[in-house]
């Protein structure tokens, strides 16, 4: 991801209040529903959303500022190999340890744990070439799109040599979940274990469907016709489309239930289930017979729909 300061446009010393109001400017610029079928405006909306999750953590965003993590919240200094630290003078584990080179590293070993100097023989250089480490643990953040999370899949993972690793996401995974890679961290010294991966998974938030436990929540809009009428219609569900009926009658925030359309529990295997909120939209285009009717219609029930505002 790209520096989130710069996505939002502001500057490194904004506040949160600052910030906020930055991504809900972008957000409602670029939303998909005012955009519907372009992608850029999709994929920038993701973007703008991405940026402001990252800054409005707290802690993440300390990090960031002091230069610990990158963009992706990506450790920058955990993530390099013992390799990474070899220089002139030092190798392997003996540099980052603080050894000139590998054999005074492995002299400090054979003396703590009972071995000779440097000229020990088989009771110093014998245990010394036996001595084995294990390699270092490695940490990563990895950005998971929203339905990829919901259903479980692989993502793939840019490594800092600039290798790729495949990460199992297991259905249902939640946000700032971390998962164990076993013997993907560093290498071990002379023929000691790898290192394990620890992954912490951060959820991308989509344009459409928002998770509340394991309960999915999604608005879809439908014509004045269809509201009033009532109507079967497709809706979108993490698994494909489905068909929905519309009871007669329907009203803007009305909820509808689709049972065991939801997120699946990993403890109990037992599915959420997602909830349609409708969003009652008129035409877009002009409607003469529309505006004609209305003009002379007189309702049988008189309204204030905004009665309870004013008391």
């Amino acid at each position: 991801m790209k520096n989130p300061y710069e996505i939002l446009g502001v500057k490194q010393s904004a506040s949160d209040q600052e910030i906020k109001a930055a991504f809900k400017k972008l957000a409602k610029k670029h939303h998909p529903d005012l955009h519907p079928d372009d992608k850029s405006a999709e994929a920038r909306f993701k973007e703008v959303s991405g940026a402001h999750e990252f800054l409005k953590d707290k802690e993440r965003r300390r990090r960031f500022d002091a230069g610990e993590i990158d963009a992706s919240g990506a450790e920058k200094q955990q993530q390099r190999y013992y390799r990474d630290y070899a220089g002139p003078s030092a190798s392997g584990h003996a540099g980052q340890d603080g050894f000139a080179s590998n054999e005074d590293l492995e002299e400090f070993f054979a003396r703590a744990f009972g071995g000779g100097g440097m000229g020990g023989g088989m009771g110093g250089g014998g245990r010394r070439s036996a001595m084995k480490a294990r390699g270092q643990d490695v940490s990563y953040s990895l950005r998971v799109p929203f339905r990829l999370a919901a259903r479980g899949g692989v993502q793939k993972l840019q490594l800092p040599d600039g290798k790729t690793l495949n990460v199992t996401i297991p259905e249902g995974a939640e946000d700032r979940q971390t998962l164990r890679l076993k013997g993907q961290g560093g290498p071990g010294f002379n023929g000691g274990p790898n290192g394990d991966a620890y992954i912490e998974l951060h959820i991308e938030p989509d344009a459409h469907f928002v998770r509340k436990d394991d309960n999915v929540h999604l608005e879809v809009p439908v014509t004045l016709k269809e509201a009033v009428l009532g109507a079967k219609i497709e809706v979108p569900t993490l698994t494909g489309a489905v068909s929905l009926t519309i009871p007669k009658g329907s009203n803007t925030g009305a909820k509808l239930r689709l049972k065991d359309r939801g997120i699946r529990n990993a403890k109990t295997g037992e599915r959420g289930h997602l909830y349609v909120s409708i969003k009652v939209v008129l035409p877009e285009g002009d409607e003469p017979e529309l505006v004609q009717f209305l003009e002379g219609w007189k309702p049988r029930h008189a309204q204030n729909p905004r009665k309870e505002m004013l008391s």
